[in-house]
């Protein structure tokens, strides 16, 4: 897909995120002098053309006092992974699970999924409740607790050419 300057700008501003607002396509066009349809239409253009390939919500956790963040990593059978990885994700508590290959002899593990809490012992009992439900109580894994925030945000799919936002004023 060919590319106008119009729909780079409209990429990197979504790059930064929706804005918290009843009609965030409508406040992201008068950004970038489009309106709401047309941001809309410029969107799914992008993301049926494969040029925006995921769309999705970035939580921060902490400032909601979800303290106690795990990283829970288990080394299963490849022939399992993608079974256990649909039902591991299907739990409510599962914010992210993922397959990564294994970089052995130090990392044996290949599936990950993330579980977010206030106190450290309540996600210490959602991963035994994930290995219960998902029939791997058995197998190895190591559980990774956050030490450090680091800054997340979401993918970037064009130069950030951040285009002014007429509801927020700079500071």
């Amino acid at each position: 897909m060919e590319l106008s300057e119009t729909d780079l700008r409209l990429a990197a501003a979504l790059a930064e995120g929706l804005p918290l607002d009843p009609r965030p396509y409508a406040r992201l066009g008068r950004a970038l002098g489009l309106d709401e349809a047309d941001v809309i239409a410029r969107t799914q253009r992008l993301i049926a053309a494969g040029t925006v390939t995921r769309f999705g919500v970035i939580v921060r956790h902490r400032p909601l006092g979800y303290r106690a963040n795990a990283m829970a990593v288990w080394d299963l059978p490849d022939a399992r992974v993608a079974d256990v990885g649909r039902r591991m994700a299907a739990l409510p508590y599962v914010t992210l699970c993922y397959r990564r290959p294994r970089r052995l002899p130090d990392w044996p593990y290949n599936l990950f999924c993330m579980i977010h809490g206030r106190e450290r012992s309540a996600v210490e009992d959602l991963i035994e409740r994930t290995a219960a439900a998902c029939d791997i109580a058995l197998a190895p894994r190591a559980v990774l607790f956050s030490r450090r925030c680091f800054k997340q945000r979401g993918a970037r799919y064009a130069p950030q050419t951040r285009a002014a936002d007429p509801d927020t004023e700079a500071a």
